[in-house]
């Protein structure tokens, strides 16, 4: 009923908290499929990302994208199991506490789709994660990973794909 990736975002959101891959899974998805749906939840990955990072110019340039990719697509979010207007107010309620200088909380999406969020859990037990646990702010890597990932296969295939344009 759900495509994988939207599954994974899912699972990395509310039990990983590794924000980078949310992005990272439904953005493929997004090129493969060309709809405009996933903008905003990319959007809000990265915005979350760079808030719990402590960049918060970053953040809220995100996060207010997502509002605006949000508001576009809302009756879509109610087909993905998400009440449309509690996820606007949650975003909302992130750029607010960026402005009051209030620290990044974890947060859970406004999944109202009970059979959704019995496949996200039961896959979290599947996997040994926990639904719905708090970032580990003391995890570097999650924290960090743009900068410490391994990204020897993305400069390999730059590497190709400069070959290829060269003829070579």
């Amino acid at each position: 009923m759900y495509p994988k990736a939207y599954i994974d975002y899912l699972l990395h959101f509310h039990a990983t908290r590794d924000y980078f891959e949310c992005h990272e899974v439904l953005e493929e998805h997004w090129k493969r499929t060309n709809e405009q749906v996933w903008i905003g939840l990319i959007q809000l990955a990265v915005g979350m990302y760079h808030y719990r990072r402590g960049n918060i110019a970053g953040a809220r340039r995100m996060l207010t994208k997502a509002v605006n990719a949000c508001e576009k697509e809302k009756q879509a979010y109610e087909s993905l199991g998400i009440h449309a207007e509690q996820l606007l107010a949650l975003i909302h309620t992130y750029i607010r506490r960026m402005d009051n200088r209030e620290t990044y909380e974890s947060a859970c999406l406004p999944i109202v789709d009970r059979s959704l969020l019995h496949i996200c859990q039961r896959q979290c037990e599947q996997k040994g994660l926990i639904w719905g646990k708090k970032s580990d702010m003391s995890n570097e890597y999650i924290i960090h990973k743009h900068m410490l990932r391994d990204r020897s296969d993305v400069i390999a295939e730059r590497e190709r794909q400069k070959q290829k344009r060269q003829g070579r």
